[in-house]
């Protein structure tokens, strides 16, 4: 004991007391210890093995490949597991109706909107190249899949994502210096799991993005474990690889942030602790921020920004997520026909606004009303086109210019102009005056009133031109590539949508409003023409309208997060599917993943309660024992050696920020969840429980561990046998799966 109390002596030298500790039976032995350590006491074989020679060899082989062995029947079991009865359902379940149709748009090339980055559903378009598909079907929620379609070649390819979690698992806990007892218990709980099982068996982007928030951790410990030799090839290899999984995991969904925040805390820790090495030299302590930035910032940036750029190239035709994109992205896209827009805008045009600011709509207005306020008809942006998009330019109120929209004597629109948009569906003007706007209640309303007689002076708006994309006329007005502004002549305010959504009155659509602050520089107050249709008019010369690509690339990510925030839970509709991260640990919720029709194939998406139940209580525990151990180191006790120690510390401190990182933002974001949110976080968790295992079964014999680990085992097989219909597919009543409801807060029956 008086050596652990030198622990903390700068004069007292860690080997030194991990080797007395050994010797010393009130000490605890090290959790740590090497991969050949661990195989001896793996390998120590009875005496009895001497007496039967013949068995020897079969033994000396499997005492030598015992790791190749494990992981071959593990990932054996994992892909069996995954790819059984995988066809069995033949309608579409799910969210394949979202991600099979975002697939279908990659074999028809055709541009779609999703909130998603684009790796994971490029991938599921890949699968669809392999089975032979043509990209034809609508993957309507609930319909059955074509006879000539091979949905489960789809199926199978996202199965291999999650059937590698398993021998991942694994092998991550043999990097974390975990027993064998605790790392096959791990990939068991992987394994066995049946949330993990159903998720990764559909068309979805799940198993992918735990593949990869399972390389990530892989990865980092792997380089963890390199610590020693720095900038060694194996350790540039797998910094490399690092940065590989980073960057594929944040670009099939943004959750992936999570795993690049985890690696990121890492990464900051560990040159903290290098600034404190004195005998460093400044050029090799430099050298290592030039290398963390260059393989975990830039390679997971030039990833990303790659996925997009190919999504781009893949998606060359026209269709229905072309709103929105900028107007000169559209002006590029096959199909489309904006390259034919007249060049220069003149009055009686008709025409499309689009905002500037990124993801922004079209101005747009229905025949609805406000139901406060002026109660006039609704104006809004609307983020797909739609007939009730077009305005006409028509000369002001009260204004001295003749009416050259109904000749062909064509008057160009100029910068400083005063003109009058009217709706083109019905006939209202578009209009502000002095009543609060709906949401934005600090500005005034915009909305549709009067006719192409009827109305007033608060009908006029000016132009003012902010800036051109390829033409230096500072005048002129032109399709696409004009930035202007619209003030309200009698108050001054400026025409806004800040894309802040209304509620279900406004069909969700983006609030518009007349900004009042004189802010020039927003560019949500900034409009340009989309659509330009003016008989009177030539179109534009070829090769007029050209995008840049990171500005494309930019307005798409501002616009998936716009509509990532916008998917907020509707007060006005009940969702049985969505879940609370407080509803997700202790697995009091399932869901439901398609119609519970008798004579349907029913999935029931819910966690091995042993796993889930076991791996939250475990993290609990960590918290606990982390706190306990503080306290008496406080008060200069110590329990464990500096080895121990710090053992303990970064492979708990590394599992327990991966599950908080994972699974704490869900309960500030705005959004509506679900409970597959939760499963990188389950990730993490499930490691935490062996973890503990390993750490405070290390004193007792191994009779002790083997029971203890068997008791686990046992346990989480014989539930996931229990629960497994609900993963593989129920077939006929539910009620006949009654008994599998064990908390009354399951809606698996009623």
């Amino acid at each position: 004991m008086d050596n652990l109390k030198k622990r903390h002596n700068a004069t007292h030298n860690d080997t030194d007391d991990l080797t007395s500790s050994y010797n010393d039976p009130h000490i605890t032995q090290s959790i740590l210890t090497t991969e050949s350590e661990h195989q001896d006491k793996l390998c120590k074989l009875p005496s009895t093995t001497s007496k039967v020679p013949h068995f020897n060899k079969y033994f000396t082989y499997i005492r030598k490949y015992h790791h190749a062995i494990l992981l071959t029947i593990l990932t054996t079991l994992s892909f069996w597991t995954r790819f059984r009865l995988i066809g069995l359902s033949k309608i579409v379940v799910w969210d394949e109706a979202h991600f099979g149709k975002f697939g279908s748009h990659y074999l028809k090339h055709d541009f779609y909107f999703d909130v998603h980055p684009p790796l994971g559903k490029m991938l599921v378009g890949l699968s669809g190249l392999l089975a032979g598909y043509d990209g034809s079907f609508d993957f309507k929620s609930g319909s059955t899949y074509p006879d000539d379609m091979h949905y489960g070649v789809m199926r199978v390819f996202n199965a291999v994502w999650g059937a590698l979690l398993a021998p991942l698992a694994y092998l991550t806990a043999r990097q974390l210096h975990f027993s064998i007892k605790a790392s096959i218990l791990i990939s068991i709980m992987v394994l066995f799991d049946t949330a993990l099982l159903c998720i990764s068996r559909f068309i979805l982007l799940d198993s992918m993005l735990l593949f990869f928030t399972c390389t990530s951790l892989y990865c980092l410990s792997k380089f963890h474990n390199l610590k020693n030799k720095s900038f060694s090839k194996e350790w540039y290899l797998w910094l490399f690889m690092n940065g590989l999984s980073l960057g594929c995991v944040l670009s099939v969904k943004w959750v992936g942030l999570f795993a690049v925040a985890l690696v990121g805390i890492y990464t900051m820790e560990d040159l903290w602790t290098k600034l404190g090495d004195i005998h460093m030299p400044k050029q090799i302590y430099a050298k290592h921020w030039v290398t963390r930035i260059l393989f975990l910032i830039a390679l997971p940036s030039v990833i990303y920004l790659a996925s997009f750029a190919l999504h781009f190239t893949l998606l060359y035709k026209t269709g229905n997520g072309d709103a929105r994109m900028s107007s000169l992205f559209q002006a590029n896209l096959e199909g489309n026909t904006l390259d034919q827009n007249p060049l220069e805008l003149a009055y009686g045009s008709k025409l499309t606004l689009k905002n500037f600011g990124y993801g922004g709509g079209l101005l747009h207005s229905h025949i609805q009303r406000f139901p406060e306020g002026s109660r006039q008809q609704q104006v809004t942006c609307y983020q797909h086109k739609d007939k009730n998009n077009q305005w006409i330019i028509k000369t002001p109120r009260n204004g001295s210019i003749g009416d050259y929209e109904d000749n062909n004597n064509v008057r160009f629109v100029k910068d400083g102009d005063v003109i009058r948009l009217m709706h083109a569906s019905t006939g209202v003007n578009l209009h502000s005056h002095s009543i609060r706007a709906p949401i934005t209640t600090g500005q005034w309303e915009v909305s549709g009133y009067g006719n192409n007689t009827v109305g007033d002076v608060h009908d006029n708006w000016k132009v003012e031109v902010v800036g051109h994309t390829g033409s230096k006329d500072s005048k002129a007005v032109r399709s696409l590539t004009t930035r202007f502004r619209l003030r309200h002549v009698q108050q001054g305010c400026l025409l806004t949508a800040n894309n802040v959504i209304l509620p279900q009155w406004g069909f969700k659509q983006i609030e518009v409003h007349c900004d009042k602050r004189n802010r020039v520089d927003d560019a949500h107050s900034w409009w340009n023409v989309e659509e330009h249709y003016n008989d009177n008019l030539p179109p534009a010369p070829s090769n007029t309208y050209k995008s840049q690509f990171l500005h494309d690339f930019w307005h798409l990510n501002v616009a998936m997060w716009t509509s990532n925030n916008a998917l907020v839970p509707d007060p006005d509709k009940a969702d049985i599917l969505s879940s609370t991260p407080a509803e997700w640990p202790l697995t009091t919720v399932g869901l439901r993943m398609c119609g519970w029709q008798d004579d349907a194939i029913k999935f029931y998406l819910l966690g091995n309660p042993i796993v889930w139940w076991f791996s939250f209580s475990s993290i609990l525990i960590f918290v606990a024992s982390t706190a306990f151990y503080s306290i008496r180191m406080q008060r200069k006790i110590y329990d464990l050696t500096n080895t121990q120690w710090d053992q303990y510390l970064y492979v708990g401190k590394t599992l327990f920020l991966g599950w908080l990182l994972h699974y704490i933002p869900f309960f500030i974001m705005g959004r509506v969840t679900y409970l597959h949110h939760y499963f990188p976080a389950l990730y993490f968790s499930i490691f935490m429980g062996p973890f503990l295992m390993d750490h405070y079964t290390q004193r007792c014999s191994p009779g002790t561990q083997y029971i203890v680990f068997g008791l686990l085992y046992t346990s989480v097989v014989g539930v996931f046998l229990y629960f497994a219909p609900l993963a593989y597919g129920m077939d006929g009543p539910v009620s006949a799966y009654g008994g599998r409801k064990w908390l009354t807060t399951w809606n698996l029956v009623d």
